[in-house]
């Protein structure tokens, strides 16, 4: 009876490891019988989940139940629990049941402590945008897996230009290889540069637009961007790791330290040598002004997380960020 619970924010890793689970237990030839995937949405899908996994599988084969986007480690009735202790120790050793969630579950429901009993829990997190080694790390391994040669300047550029977007990571990996094709030299900077969308500068142009207090410029980025479908949390994220390494040199230098490895290092630049040209950038503000976006920044994600509009609520942020670095 193995009972997983992955939870996170990266849910296409997640889809990969529910995808592994159906075909390394599943007999294709039952798979539609034994395979169930019940969502968030769908009415009294718990239930409906508990009673497909307690239902022994068809032929020789095992039964795999999803339950996507559960919300049972945030909220769980005393009725639905009752269902949950009565079930989980007798599902049949012949039924994987799979639990998936975006939030992290909350340690404090009964429900969460019986699934950290009863079930292997695992996280899928995205890598923080900023930790730039660790996208790195994730580009070369993704390549490897893909059979996609890369040039360690290649898989740089192709960690910039993704960020932490492991979907679009492995889309554009395969895009790569179906133009490699038979080739065996490993793809470099110009070849990714000319096959790959930098979708990440318009983001460079948003930010750079928001530090020059251009607000109709930066109003008209935001908006070609969501056009774009581009998450509106990615679009801060994106923000945040721009302007955290503006407020690193700033408060740096207005400190008095004059070693560039230093400042390279604190504010996390692969490439030191930008240095120059991002110092020249913040001349003109303030190491208050930059402390002062951060909080915005960090209310603008909080409100997108609780659900608000997202154009208004990029909008409205905007025109406070563009006003204060006037």
């Amino acid at each position: 009876m193995p009972i997983y619970l992955y939870w996170g924010e990266n849910d296409f890793a997640i889809a990969q490891a529910a995808t592994a689970l159906h075909q390394r237990l599943l007999d294709p030839v039952w798979s539609s019988f034994n395979y169930d995937k019940i969502t968030a949405d769908q009415p009294d899908g718990i239930r409906q989940g508990l009673n497909q996994a307690m239902t022994p599988p068809f032929g020789a084969a095992n039964r795999l139940v999803w339950l996507a986007d559960t919300s049972l480690c945030q909220r769980c009735p005393e009725a639905l629990l009752t269902e949950l202790e009565r079930t989980l120790p007798e599902l049949p050793e012949s039924t994987t049941l799979l639990l998936t969630a975006t939030s992290k579950p909350d340690s404090r429901l009964k429900a969460t402590k019986l699934l950290q009993k009863h079930a292997t829990i695992q996280e899928f997190a995205l890598i923080p945008t900023w930790k730039a080694d660790l996208l790195v790390k994730q580009v070369k391994q993704a390549a490897q897996d893909g059979g996609v040669k890369l040039t360690a300047h290649g898989a740089e550029l192709l960690a910039d230009l993704v960020g932490n977007d492991t979907r679009r990571l492995y889309s554009e990996l395969e895009k790569l290889r179906l133009y490699v094709g038979e080739a065996r030299q490993p793809l470099d900077e110009a070849a990714i540069a000319a096959l790959v969308t930098a979708s990440s500068q318009s983001t460079i142009q948003l930010a750079a637009a928001i530090r020059q207090g251009q607000t109709a410029q930066a109003l008209d980025l935001v908006a070609d961007l969501l056009r774009q479908n581009e998450p509106a949390l990615r679009i801060v994220s994106s923000l945040v790791t721009q302007f955290r390494t503006w407020v690193w040199i700033k408060v740096l230098r207005e400190a008095g330290e004059r070693s560039e490895q230093e400042i390279a290092k604190a504010a996390e630049l692969r490439n030191p040598k930008r240095l120059y040209f991002l110092q020249k950038e913040v001349e003109s503000l303030s190491s208050q002004t930059l402390l002062q976006t951060l909080p915005l920044l960090l209310d603008l994600e909080a409100s997108l997380k609780r659900g608000a509009d997202e154009l208004l609520t990029l909008q409205t942020k905007i025109i406070e960020l563009c006003e204060l670095c006037r």
